[in-house]
């Protein structure tokens, strides 16, 4: 095994710091909720979801559970063979949902609006009954326990939590650039071909660029650590064990 954490307890700012990034993962989860708030801007329906999430997230936090909630860290070390606590499962099920599907919708919608000289936009239609069917894909991939960071074990978390950080990496700088040159070409008079050939290319090129510098491991928590099986805490299995 490999140990990553050396101290005994979370502080509670550690703590307090991570109920923002939950309020938020579980608040853009609804994809249709999420359409709307990215075209119209919030109204009551987001409101009211958000009083709800940021209750139960402070719930959840003050009773240490909720990742990087707990009192002290649930795992210590890389390679060790732990159960997987359900509330882990559940919220990095909702973070990779979060991170995989708008990032693929988005993708899908630039590319058709690119083919269409800016003429047909479609992501907003793939926010409706296609976001719920990749949604659920990602919640079946859980269950048949091959979703990092919320499969049974926290054996594999040495790479698995590497895994997740590349996709942030990748995800939220190419949303950000997406969203930055839609402002920017209105700015600058795109007409509607151009504008959606910008995105697109600001877009896609932003995700290459840091998916690369994640599989090279140059970003912060993508540098991986695997545990061959057929070992336990790095030391050979002896045929009798």
């Amino acid at each position: 095994m490999k140990k990553v954490v050396e101290r005994q307890r979370n502080k509670n700012y550690y703590r307090a710091l991570h109920i923002p990034l939950w309020v938020w993962a579980f608040w853009v989860l609804p994809g249709n909720l999420t359409a709307d708030l990215y075209a119209h801007g919030p109204d009551r329906r987001h409101w009211i979801w958000l009083a709800i999430v940021t209750a139960v997230c402070i719930w959840r936090c003050l009773v240490g559970r909720l990742p990087g909630c707990e009192p002290a860290p649930y795992i210590t070390h890389y390679g060790e063979e732990k159960p997987n606590l359900w509330y882990r499962v559940i919220c990095y099920t909702t973070a990779w949902t979060d991170l995989v599907v708008p990032f693929t919708i988005n993708l899908i919608g630039l590319v058709v609006a690119s083919l269409n000289g800016g003429t047909k936009w479609i992501i907003h239609d793939l926010y409706g009954w296609p976001y719920w069917i990749m949604a659920g894909t990602i919640v079946l991939a859980t269950i048949l326990d091959v979703t990092p960071r919320a499969r049974r074990s926290t054996r594999g978390e040495g790479s698995e939590k590497a895994w997740f950080y590349v996709t942030v990496w990748m995800v939220v700088p190419a949303q950000g650039a997406g969203l930055l040159m839609w402002r920017l070409g209105k700015i600058m008079g795109l007409n509607p071909a151009s504008l959606a050939y910008a995105r697109l290319a600001a877009f896609a090129g932003v995700a290459a660029l840091f998916l690369i510098l994640g599989l090279l491991q140059r970003m912060p928590r993508t540098q991986r650590y695997y545990v061959p099986k057929g070992m336990i805490s790095d030391v050979p299995v002896s045929a009798g064990a």
